[in-house]
């Protein structure tokens, strides 16, 4: 049963690499350095490429230009050269050619340039992925599944997957690689001046999940130059347990006399490389602006070399695409319990009804009560489980960027959810019984996920510590022969009720002793199973949660919203280290008194649920209503609720709405994406609450009584057919209430102006992901200026900058969908 896709190759396939030779070999062990070479997009330009042109193309039609590119760089030193494949997938190519037949003409160039390793470039797809675009991942896998086979079918000896953003196209693409073929397989992901990916992903987060998933090689190319990447690249080989590649470029690019040229020079370049290579790189070339004089220098300082350095020694962690949690010594991490239906009636209602915003405002109630990670279940007979559990991880994963525990005692419903998870998830659970053992464990090793290990096996919870003490080293041996790191296994003792099986509980804690002493590996316990039955379950709770962490509990799951448990949980971190000088208790609790700590009065209930958190929350922020905290937390059925009770209950105009609560609420979003603390998921889901609200005052208010915002084109100019960063302003400007013609990709510059003189429209938004395509941006611009010379252009796109925008003559520079929306607010009001 595994994997589920229909592409997989078999389980021993995958764990047989196909290795070119033994040089080889010994690079992926990191007992040796590669070469890769330099950029193909910037010798291509200099050997006349038409702006629009796909170049992929060119190896059909051009294969001897090709080849004089590869040639270069072998003759500089590359021993491992990239086809020129980079954007050779179904969607890009269209009916210009198969992805079959340019694989082939691609390796084919580089035999020719008498290269020792083909590698097959593989890039993005160009779209967003769900939930925040509309590529579905098996969508995105498809595509590059035919690539991946196109590339064996070719004889490449390497899969290079390259230029990532997305950590969920990244993982797309990488199981694509393993279940198709049997490839080493390189990852590098692209990351900005912030340090993070578009979509928010670290390169610490990077490297662990993708280490996780079984990459030969992880690393950076694109985007910065090797003084700015440096810092990223230590961050990286902190915790890589592979060989690290980076393929930086030639510093950022500028226009000289007309020309794109880079700041970086050869020598320099190979300076800044040359520390990196002492620092524990293993695998250099070059992107963009790089060519074979650079590729020369590096070849000169590995020449004759090998690496000195270890690999990071392998730690316990778990990743969201945004977070990373990573437990050292007795540092400990709470799992948030809420989403599991066993005992919640509400909960139970809303997984058979559909009623996904309860169970998102769950999710985001328990991210701001200070959960680690969030353990989600959807275990009801009468419902589909695992294509529940696929749609609970992708919308969670929307709104939180916690990572998340995936909950289900079915393998089939675990493997569809973490198989479309961005990051490296926990797996609950696996227990001792041989069939869960040969079930789940294989899931765990394949999708690189942590799992949680339940004491039980044939015989049921057995009532001693040597007895759970025994099924836990059973689990553990059995995940390491399975591929699983010890570091990857969590031994869950089961907390049984004092009020039945009272002379348990100090066997449990025995257990857990035994299992860190013993086995060393980390233990999770369900905290609140210990006073089911009993009176003011909380003290009963704190206090088992006091002595299991004295006894080595790490990763609690529990309540987060219950104050006892969390003054347990800050206090214990103060006593083992975690909380460094105490900072964060003295912030959280200076000004607190015992009096006010937690007591709770005879019969009061132990917490509220997702709304009074929305409600407790609000209040903490000192506003005066919650439309705000839903909007920015991204709960989009309370903000429509909201709105609807302002305008029919409260008699609130529909224009002080949206001007005194929605558009303050998402500049307040704009500006925490500005400064690095939203990421675009947490952009994306605020502007959905917005949208929630908007939608209702076009219900139910007269279009008399809301003002037009103004009206605003977007659209990626003629040759490139790249829409991401576009579709997401749409989108951003949608919900600030401007209306938006979009044109989509590709576009002539005529139908730009023909849109623009059809509807009045005064603001331009202009897209391009690659230099060759900056010029049909400058010709769009020249265009309005000759026919509509009072409209206003912002243009924006990865290779774009302020400089460049000036260039094109444009008015604007937006470097994010943030920015864009400033921009017609300025321009528009």
């Amino acid at each position: 049963m595994l994997p589920i896709t229909s592409h997989a190759v078999s389980a021993d396939a995958r764990d047989a690499l196909r290795i070119a030779d033994d040089y080889l070999a010994r690079v992926i062990a990191g007992e040796e350095y590669l070469v890769f070479d330099g950029a193909m997009g910037t010798m291509l330009q200099a050997a006349g490429l038409e702006a629009g042109e796909l170049p992929e193309l060119l190896c059909l039609n051009s294969p001897d230009e090709v080849t004089a590119i590869h040639r270069q760089y072998v003759k500089a030193g590359s021993l491992a050269v990239t086809t020129n494949t980079f954007g050779a997938n179904a969607r890009k190519l269209g009916d210009a050619a198969s992805v079959r037949e340019v694989f082939a003409a691609a390796v084919a160039c580089v035999r020719n340039a008498g290269a020792r390793y083909a590698v097959a470039d593989i890039g993005p797809t160009g779209a967003l992925l769900a939930p925040l675009g509309t590529m579905s991942f098996d969508e995105a896998y498809d595509l590059f599944a035919e690539q991946v086979c196109a590339a064996v079918e070719a004889g490449a000896d390497i899969i290079l997957i390259e230029t990532m953003a997305d950590l969920l196209e990244m993982k797309a693409a990488v199981l694509a690689a393993k279940e198709c073929s049997d490839l080493p397989v390189f990852a590098t992901m692209t990351f900005g001046e912030d340090g993070r990916t578009f979509l928010g992903t670290s390169p610490r987060i990077a490297a662990l999940t993708l280490s996780a998933l079984g990459v030969q090689a992880l690393g950076m190319n694109c985007s910065l130059g090797p003084d700015d990447l440096r810092p990223l690249v230590d961050e990286m080989l902190e915790v890589a347990t592979c060989p690290v590649m980076v393929q930086a470029n030639a510093g950022l690019p500028h226009v000289e006399d007309g020309k794109t040229v880079f700041s970086v020079d050869p020598d320099s370049y190979a300076k800044s490389v040359a520390g990196m290579v002492e620092a524990g790189v293993r695998i250099v070339g070059g992107c963009c602006g790089t060519n074979p004089a650079y590729i020369a220098n590096l070849a000169d300082i590995v020449c004759g070399k090998q690496p000195t350095r270890s690999f990071a020694e392998p730690v316990c962690s778990v990743t969201s695409a945004q977070e990373a949690v990573v437990l050292k010594g007795r540092h400990v991490a709470t799992i948030g319990e809420r989403i599991n239906p066993t005992g919640k009636k509400r909960l139970k209602e809303a997984l058979r009804t559909g009623d996904f915003d309860y169970i998102i405002n769950e999710a985001i109630a328990q991210t701001e009560a200070g959960a680690d990670i969030l353990d989600v279940n959807a275990g009801l007979p009468e419902i589909d489980e695992a294509a529940v559990l696929v749609d609970l991880v992708g919308k969670i994963q929307g709104v939180t960027g916690l990572p998340l525990q995936v909950d289900s005692s079915d393998p089939e419903a675990v493997e569809a959810a973490v198989r479309v998870y961005a990051g490296k998830p926990i797996i609950n659970s696996v227990n001792g019984k041989a069939e869960s053992l040969e079930a789940v464990l294989p899931i765990a090793k394949h999708y690189g996920c942590a799992v949680v290990g339940l004491t039980l096996d044939e015989g049921g919870i057995p009532p001693t510590a040597e007895e759970r003490f025994a099924i836990a080293e059973r689990i553990v041996r059995a995940a390491e022969a399975a591929g699983i790191p010890r570091q990857d296994v969590f031994i869950d003792c089961l907390v049984m009720a004092a009020s039945t099986n009272q002379s348990e509980v100090v066997e449990i804690l025995r257990a857990i002793t035994m299992v860190k002493e013993r086995l060393g590996v980390r233990t999770v316990l369900g905290v609140s199973n210990v006073s089911f039955g009993l009176p003011l379950r909380e003290v009963v709770n704190a206090t088992f949660l006091a002595a299991a962490f004295s006894a080595g509990l790490d990763l609690p799951i529990l309540n987060p919203l219950s104050d006892r448990y969390r003054e347990i949980v800050d206090s214990w971190r103060v006593l083992c280290g975690q909380d460094v000088s105490a900072a964060r208790y003295i912030e959280e609790y200076a000004n607190r008194t015992m009096a006010s700590a937690s007591a709770l009065a005879p019969g009061q209930p132990q917490q509220g649920g997702a709304a009074q958190a929305a409600v407790s929350s609000e209040a903490s922020d000192g506003e005066a209503g919650t439309l705000r905290h839903c909007v920015i937390t991204g709960r989009r059925a309370q903000a429509a609720d909201i709105v609807r009770s302002m305008l029919e209950k409260e008699g609130v105009e529909p224009m002080a709405v949206i001007n005194d609560h929605l558009i303050p609420a998402l500049d307040e979003v704009g500006d925490r994406f500005e400064k690095g603390t939203f990421f675009l998921p947490q952009l994306m889901s605020s502007a959905e609450a917005a949208k929630a609200g908007f939608d209702v005052i076009k219900e139910l208010a007269s279009s008399a009584s809301v003002a037009d915002k103004g009206k605003v084109a977007v659209a990626t100019v003629k040759g490139d057919i790249h829409d991401i960063g576009k579709n997401i302003v749409k989108m951003l400007l949608e919900n600030y209430g401007y209306t938006v013609f979009d044109l989509g990709r590709d576009v002539d510059p005529q139908a730009v102006v023909d849109c623009v003189k059809r509807h009045g429209i005064k603001l331009v938004g202009l897209s391009a992901l690659m230099t060759t395509t900056v010029r049909g941006m400058e010709e769009t611009i020249a265009l309005l200026r000759e026919q509509a010379p009072d409209t206003k252009v912002f243009v924006g796109g990865a290779v774009l900058t302020p400089e460049y925008a000036k260039m094109v003559g444009a008015d604007y520079y937006a470097k994010d969908a943030s920015e864009g929306a400033r921009i017609c607010a300025e321009v528009l009001g």
